[in-house]
């Protein structure tokens, strides 16, 4: 299986690291968050990974020129940052005929076995999701029997999506996003249409009443997201364990 890494955004609130490093460089543990994202690829049996790069674009593609890690393709965004949904589309030409592929944001670190997670994807599934109970202020909505995606809550301000076909949130599983998902390549085939730039749950959220689109919990998910500064101490000590 292929696998693409998001590793274009600008990490913001990484800041002041983040002014003179892409946030896929950010050292965790002595290594780039885009290294322990690799090695879990690789252990997954993943061969040959999409890496996105925009800001330090530079920086990350010198990365991927000197790692013995994975094959390593770029995916170019420095003209203009395309947001996930876009970044996938943008990458048709590395993606397109390899059946499916695994996408991991390049600042989770966890613990889940990606083995396991393939082993769940359904044969008519368009996209699966990996959740989990963790608490957040947005969760995926999913039909109780089938763990078929149905809907988005933010929990903030009571929004539901989407607002045409709202779900009945009393029915429905709430679960976490882990920022990992598995996409069969027909998913370009329904991104037809689409904008250069979009974020992928807006598209998940369009096509979830047209196409299968699944939810997968992994149960005690260990899950850090290394998105801001105060979580580079949790980080260090997360890749202790």
């Amino acid at each position: 299986m292929k696998g693409f890494i998001f590793a274009a955004g600008l990490g913001t609130r990484l800041k002041p690291i983040t002014d003179t490093l892409p946030k896929a460089l950010v050292p965790v543990g002595g290594r780039p968050l885009i290294e322990h994202v690799a090695s879990k690829l690789k252990d997954a049996g993943v061969d040959a990974v999409v890496v996105n790069v925009h800001h330090f674009a530079d920086q990350v593609e010198d990365w991927a020129a000197q790692q013995d890690i994975l094959e390593v393709e770029i995916s170019d965004e420095r003209e203009q940052l395309l947001e996930t949904g876009g970044a996938v589309l943008h990458a048709r030409r590395y993606l397109e005929g390899c059946g499916q592929f695994l996408i991991h944001n390049v600042d989770i670190l966890s613990d889940v076995d990606l083995r396991w997670f393939e082993s769940q994807v359904r044969p008519d599934a368009l996209a699966t999701l990996l959740v989990s109970g963790r608490k957040s202020s947005r969760y995926l909505l999913f039909d109780p029997q089938s763990m078929r995606l149905v809907g988005w809550k933010n929990e903030n301000t009571g929004e539901i999506r989407p607002a045409e076909a709202a779900p009945d949130e009393s029915k429905c599983l709430k679960f976490a996003f882990s920022g990992i998902h598995i996409m069969s390549d027909r998913v370009f085939d329904a991104m037809d249409g689409y904008p250069s730039r979009f974020p992928v749950i807006d598209f998940y959220l369009d096509m979830c009443h047209t196409y299968d689109i699944y939810g997968v919990c992994a149960e005690n998910l260990n899950l850090i997201d290394v998105g801001k500064l105060d979580t580079l101490d949790k980080a260090e000590n997360f890749i202790k364990l």
